[in-house]
């Protein structure tokens, strides 16, 4: 299993510290760079890789040393994040990780996770290592799957993590994470590897292994985790993922954005995000990044100039960004170029715990703004009963149910809509007569039949839009 050891310091690691901690290993391990010189290596003589140090992460965003790694762990702010990973190749490997970090805080101050893993002793002979060839961060490497396995309570979009999983995609393999039962998601992973061919493998004591998301047990068979099948063919579903996910009462609402702009010098990407927060929370976002522990203030003006210098590179951007109130609060956004313009798809995710209301009743205050001020293509509301922390356990939770959708005035006009119903559902005008928003109210949450409704309303759309050039996908 990858050992990942976290020094969190008051103090930035100087070259001073960051030398005292490279040398945990003794004189004779060599040491490499990776990444864009973001990720030092040390290594056999044989060239496997035995830890890799990320560079430090300052941690200007509050609670997410909480967030991630639990209560107790840190409760200042801002912190040094600096993370050392443990290869599976040699059993002292993850003393190592311990010493690195260990000797970080030991210079610097501060605290290690996890907790009794951090330590100053020298760990010798590791230079003659030998092991096996999987890349940094993969513990095992077949032809079809890359196979990473986590100890963490809380496994979360870090860089390395997110990179494992797009190089996995990239060499047409399939990343498998294998946790034990009582590790959850972070939202921002749990919807990267919705995007990824992926499996998230649960450890078990009654069945071996089986997926934390859809309860099918696993077996391994043929280079990677498949689900194993009953003698009619059906998937067996563990027992162990039927049990209460621990959220009774608590509820998600999440939003799914699709906002287009002209794609010209004077934009500034972000208000829509922006403005949903101030909606829904009365704050704006704390913080933003490429990638989990979420590090920088909120600033609509770096995130555009980070989607401006990768546009110009044809690459698209992905960020987290994450609340500053007390609701807990989480989305991705992603940025593109297309055809139509800059698209931002931005998902956000509020909890709500048992008694606390959902404000559905603002959710036309905010299409109505979205469309009016940040170029609004789609919005669709969803509820669904699940944890209040936004994160995602191994356990089944019902599905979410949509709770309205609403189309922006370039759509409207694009389809040819009236505001007359679609699929018998008639939508609420919103905005100014000259530009209409058409909110379709869908369900109140309590069911499967806005699903139904959904699905009729995206059929229409879709025979319309098949006789107009002038709309595009409506992202659902």
């Amino acid at each position: 299993m990858t050992q990942d050891v976290i020094a969190l310091t008051p103090r930035m690691p100087d070259p001073k510290a960051l030398l005292a901690g490279l040398h945990a290993g003794g004189p004779d391990l060599r040491v490499d760079r990776a990444g864009d010189g973001a990720v030092v290596r040390l290594c056999a003589d044989s060239g496997q890789t035995l830890l890799s140090l990320e560079a430090p992460r300052y941690l200007q965003v509050p609670r997410e040393v909480e967030r991630l790694l639990g209560k107790g762990v840190w409760n200042e702010s801002p912190v040094w994040w600096t993370e050392a990973r443990a290869s599976s190749a040699a059993a002292e490997a993850a003393r190592l990780a311990g010493s690195v970090a260990g000797r970080l805080a030991a210079v610097l101050g501060g605290a290690v996770w996890p907790p009794g893993a951090g330590h100053t002793e020298v760990v010798p002979d590791l230079a003659g290592l030998r092991g096996d060839t999987a890349p940094p961060g993969v513990d095992v490497l077949t032809a079809r799957a890359a196979v990473v396995i986590q100890g963490r309570p809380v496994v979360a979009a870090t860089t390395w993590l997110a990179d494992v999983a797009r190089n996995a995609a990239r060499t047409g393999r399939e990343l498998q994470l294998v946790t034990p039962p009582d590790t959850r998601l972070t939202f921002p992973f749990h919807t990267l590897l919705d995007g990824l061919p992926s499996r998230w493998v649960v450890r078990n004591l009654e069945c071996g292994y089986y997926d934390g998301l859809s309860g099918a047990v696993l077996d391994w068979h043929d280079g990677r985790f498949a689900p194993a099948t009953t003698d009619d063919g059906a998937p067996r579903i563990a027992e162990a993922f039927r049990q209460p996910a621990g959220a009774e009462g608590e509820r998600q609402l999440i939003l799914s954005l699709r906002t287009i702009h002209p794609a010209d010098d004077r934009l500034t990407l972000g208000g829509a995000p922006e403005l949903a927060w101030r909606v829904l929370t009365g704050a704006p976002p704390a913080g933003w990044s490429t990638a989990e522990p979420v590090n920088v203030p909120w600033s609509r003006r770096q995130l555009t100039e980070l989607a401006r210098g990768r546009a110009q590179r044809s690459l698209p951007t992905w960020v987290v960004v994450v609340g500053g109130s007390d609701r807990p609060s989480i989305a991705t956004v992603r940025v593109s170029h297309t055809a139509v313009g800059v698209e931002e798809r931005t998902t956000i995710a509020l909890g709500y715990g048992s008694g606390h209301d959902v404000p559905l009743d603002l959710v036309p205050e905010l299409a109505a703004s979205l469309a009016t001020d940040h170029g609004l293509a789609t919005m669709l509301v969803q509820l669904r009963s699940a944890r209040a922390d936004l994160s995602t356990p191994a356990r089944h939770q019902p599905p979410s149910a949509p709770l309205s959708f609403t189309l922006g005035p370039d759509a409207v006009t694009g389809l040819g809509l009236t505001g007359t119903a679609l699929a018998d559902t008639v939508p609420m005008h919103l905005g100014p007569a000259a530009g209409p928003v058409l909110h379709y109210v869908l369900g109140d949450g309590g069911g499967p039949s806005g699903w139904e409704r959904l699905r009729k309303i995206q059929a229409r759309m879709g025979r319309l839009s098949r006789t107009t050039d002038s709309i595009a996908d409506t992202g659902f």
